[in-house]
């Protein structure tokens, strides 16, 4: 069992990634009628590697990367995520993006099992089942949450599993700096070239009052992984997903407050049944890589 300062140094970095995620979609939502979704990007990526790179140098770690074409991959699908969860961003109720976004944890499962050929246990199957569940309920097919913007968002969360499964791969040679260096270095040509292809409608005007959005937007894109890492490093998955839930009742609050959206009581439901798949198999992975107490009862018994 953890110690209870561990426990406290958790919430606060849920805290901290929670403030974070809820404060990038609204900058960006703010940001949509000023810039083009991928001049956005193109910010948040420049920001990425000034910041991870002066980090880098100040600790004088070098960022090598040993597999450039991983590298070049996984980044390729990732900002593919990135545009496509933007994009769902300025379209769809924010609790509803967030809900979606939630099935990458499902689709990384299933992904797992095709790609790294990991076994489909029990409580995998009933995750990934209970995922699609809960996106069913959500979207509630017929209704007016079933749009073309809400599959752009569900496509992000699959392009964002194939990004964690790639990650998974790139933690065995690349350090984790490394990573968000190269990641950020990638995607700033891709967005500044496709902002020049794909300008968008031409009434974008940023004005003064839109730099506290983009600044938001620039730190918050980092302080967000780094506050969720930080989580995951101090307490088990299995404490942090329950608390990671929070995002979808916080971001559907700020919605309705800042934008009139409707706080709907079957987003809770769906989106509760795609978490508790999760935190299902979260536990019961738990158990199984737990060792056993043989040792331990032995020497009670001793």
């Amino acid at each position: 069992m953890k110690p209870l300062p561990d426990l406290a140094a958790v919430v606060l970095w849920m805290a901290g990634a929670l403030l974070s995620f809820s404060t990038t979609a609204i900058a960006v939502r703010e940001l949509a009628p000023a810039l083009g979704l991928f001049d956005i990007l193109a910010a948040r990526a420049a920001a990425g590697v000034a910041i991870v790179g002066a980090v880098a140098l100040l600790r004088r770690r070098p960022l090598p990367a040993r597999r450039m074409r991983l590298h070049l991959a996984r980044n390729l699908v990732h900002w593919g995520g990135n545009y496509a969860w933007s994009y769902g961003v300025t379209l769809l109720p924010l609790a509803v993006v967030f809900a979606l976004e939630f099935t990458t944890p499902a689709w990384v499962t299933l992904l797992a099992v095709l790609i790294l050929r990991e076994r489909l246990t029990a409580s995998r199957l009933a995750a990934v089942g209970l995922g699609f569940l809960g996106v069913l309920v959500v979207l509630r097919p017929g209704l007016a949450a079933l749009q073309p913007a809400s599959l752009v968002v569900l496509l992000s969360a699959v392009m964002f599993a194939l990004t964690a499964v790639a990650t998974k791969a790139l933690t065995r040679t690349e350090s984790v700096l490394s990573i968000l260096f190269w990641m950020n270095l990638i995607q700033l040509p891709l967005n500044l070239v496709a902002g020049r292809v794909f300008p968008g409608l031409p009434a974008h005007t940023f004005e003064g009052r839109h730099a506290l959005a983009l600044a938001a937007v620039c730190l918050a894109g980092l302080t967000s992984h780094w506050c969720l890492t930080s989580a995951y490093r101090r307490g088990d998955a299995i404490l942090v997903m329950p608390l990671d839930f929070l995002r979808i009742p916080l971001i559907a609050v700020l919605g309705w407050q800042l934008y009139g959206e409707t706080l709907d009581p079957w987003l809770f439901v769906g989106a509760g049944l795609i978490v508790g798949g999760i935190v299902w198999n979260l536990a019961a992975e738990a158990r199984r890589q737990a060792p056993a107490p043989v040792a331990e009862e032995a020497e009670k018994g001793a």
